[in-house]
């Protein structure tokens, strides 16, 4: 993300848009560049940027968008791109979480502007660390090939040449090759994250859990590649704060996730003029979300462990 911010053209005075509940790499790369992040607040329903908010944030400085695919769930691209045509603003999808994840047919990554996947241990496919920035311009892929190591340009057998500031952004060849045999099982795993997904829907209605005020994710089975399944504690309605249900769950076997705090809450950006209340819906889904296990080698007897440990344990701390 941060190459793509470089080869836009994006420094000091200029502005990006973003969402604040995301992993803090998606806002700190605009530091990285000079610019400054403006966040706009999410969408409860999605989780995702709220798309008819970001009009409003717009200002003479704006010049790009990076929006974040949570758990998967693809972001409106065809609204979004709207948004970008109607104030010429380039966009970098953090699409980090939704390899496999897919818009009106099309794979994400397949259209689109600039499109960063990330290949961590914990996304759908790995490289164990690393990642890809796709695009569909020529010369600015030549450009993010010389910004991904120290700026370099070979040529014949001995020449080289360095005409900008570059950085180490490059995939060993260990890693590409981990990638390469995880690629074929891509279509294998987001089938069965579906079907854990599924179950996960099916179990809690079985429980009535939205009957005790807890918030599912949206249920879309046609786009989303469900990197991550992910509810939302009824804050209002427990004696208990999520740490202490984490710590239950832990106790019982149980590993559990948050993510994410939201960003602009951080000490960080606290220093730049953010504070709470100012993004009301990303604070609360921020305080509340807890990430549960899903993953491919995952038995269905293990999702109904976890539903039923989560709602006694709800259950045991209502008001």
């Amino acid at each position: 993300m941060e190459i793509a911010l470089r080869i836009a053209g994006i420094g000091a005075g200029h502005e990006v848009i973003t969402t604040p509940m995301s992993w803090v790499a998606t806002s700190n790369v605009i530091l990285e560049v000079g610019a400054t992040p403006r966040f706009v607040d999410i969408d409860p329903v999605t989780r995702n940027i709220d798309l008819n908010l970001i009009e409003a944030a717009i200002t003479s400085n704006t010049r790009a968008i990076i929006p974040v695919d949570i758990a998967g769930l693809p972001v409106d691209r065809t609204k979004l791109y709207a948004l970008a045509r109607k104030h010429q603003l380039r966009v970098v999808e953090d699409a980090a979480q939704s390899f496999g994840s897919m818009w009106q047919g099309e794979r994400i990554g397949a259209i689109g502007d600039f499109v960063s996947f990330s290949f961590h241990p914990n996304k759908n496919i790995t490289t164990i660390e690393g990642g890809c920035l796709v695009m569909n311009n020529e010369h600015e892929a030549k450009l993010a090939e010389q910004y991904r190591l120290q700026g370099v340009v070979r040529s014949g057998f001995d020449d080289m040449e360095v005409e900008l500031v570059g950085g180490k952004f490059n995939l060993t060849d260990v890693a590409a090759r981990v990638g390469l045999g995880q690629l074929p099982h891509l279509e294998e795993f987001t089938v069965r994250r579906r079907q854990l997904a599924q179950l996960y829907f099916e179990l809690f209605s079985k429980a009535q859990a939205t009957s005790l005020g807890l918030m599912l994710p949206l249920a879309d089975f046609s786009q989303c590649n469900w990197h991550m399944y992910q509810v939302v504690l009824p804050e209002q309605r427990l004696n208990i704060k999520r740490a202490g249900i984490m710590a239950e769950l832990d106790a019982a076997g149980i590993g559990t996730g948050v993510h994410y705090p939201a960003i602009h809450l951080f000490k960080l950006y606290r220093g730049m003029g953010w504070k709470e209340s100012d993004l009301p819906q990303a604070e609360y889904v921020c305080r509340n979300i807890l990430t549960l296990p899903l993953y491919p080698t995952m038995a269905n007897t293990d999702v109904e462990r976890v539903v039923d440990t989560l709602m006694k344990i709800i259950r045991n701390h209502l008001n």
